[in-house]
């Protein structure tokens, strides 16, 4: 092979598409949070579909996921939650992490009742302690998994605010939302701990009840985090993308209701293929094609 020939094939490397360029897959770091899944569902079938090139998931718990970024073990976290939920970690790994910004606003944690119980009656923690409001909830508080952070704080909050009449009903996640449907069905009183984005927020009609004392946090950002050297490694359409990736908190739950009724691939796709012009945005900073 001469000379010339060996330089028009580097050429050719050198600008060939996003997908033959980039080989080498983007491993995004994952936990089985329906939010999650939703989220990085939707930016595979963008990267994979739209831009050519390969994603490998990488399930991983949260600590092992900061952990891993920061080391280079992992391309992508989509799930950072700031600046309260995730700050142990975010303290300890920042100076290694590149933030690009909020993948969606609004996240929250607390507790949640169905908007058909009067505001007049239950708007804030503080109503929980009325004798007439423990005996309509049957002094519970219906929970998820024990030992989760959302348990921790409940557990706090009933130090925090008195409640001594409650008993917090500890079961899985899929346990609180048949309760919730349950109760639902016959407009039965019930507080359940919730957060958002969740599916249970596009299924029903549901309210935060105040919390006064701010046990149970305040809103959160949920922010995308990527590896020191990121962007040398992959043009830089890509790191553009995930720098302009940005939901609606609202779409992202009802993306993850139709997951739940279908699966998270093909949800996600149905919400790119129905979002063209956003899509468009994302991947080149314009609207215009």
């Amino acid at each position: 092979m001469n000379g010339a020939v060996k330089a028009i094939l580097l050429l050719l490397v050198l600008f060939a598409a996003p997908g033959v360029y980039a080989e080498k897959p983007i491993r995004i770091g994952w936990t089985a949070w329906s939010s999650t899944e939703a989220v990085m569902n939707i930016a595979r079938e963008v990267l994979e579909g739209k831009m050519g090139y390969t994603v490998e998931p990488v399930m991983a718990d949260i600590g092992i996921q900061y952990q891993g970024v920061a080391r280079g073990d992992i391309d992508v976290m989509l799930m950072a939650w700031l600046p309260v939920t995730h700050k142990p970690y975010w303290d300890r790994f920042a100076g290694e992490l590149v933030d690009l910004g909020p993948i969606y606003l609004g996240a929250r944690l607390g507790w949640a009742v169905p908007g058909y119980i009067p505001k007049t009656e239950l708007r804030s923690i503080e109503d929980l302690a009325k004798p007439e409001v423990v005996r309509k909830l049957r002094g519970e508080i219906q929970g998820i998994d024990p030992g989760s952070g959302l348990m921790q704080a409940s557990e706090a909050a009933l130090e925090a605010y008195g409640l001594d009449d409650y008993k917090l009903i500890s079961a899985s996640g899929a346990g609180m939302t048949a309760a919730l449907q349950r109760a639902a069905r016959s407009e039965q009183w019930i507080v359940v701990t919730a957060w958002n984005p969740h599916w249970m927020f596009a299924r029903w009609e549901l309210r935060y009840l105040e919390d006064p004392r701010g046990v149970l946090g305040g809103k959160e950002r949920v922010h995308a985090l990527v590896r020191p050297g990121f962007y040398q490694d992959y043009p830089d359409e890509v790191t553009g993308f995930l720098t302009r990736f940005h939901l609606p908190l609202e779409d992202v739950e009802t993306v993850m209701l139709e997951a739940s009724d279908s699966s998270y691939e093909e949800a996600a796709e149905k919400y790119v293929r129905t979002h063209p012009r956003q899509v468009r945005y994302w991947v080149s900073g314009t609207f215009v094609d």
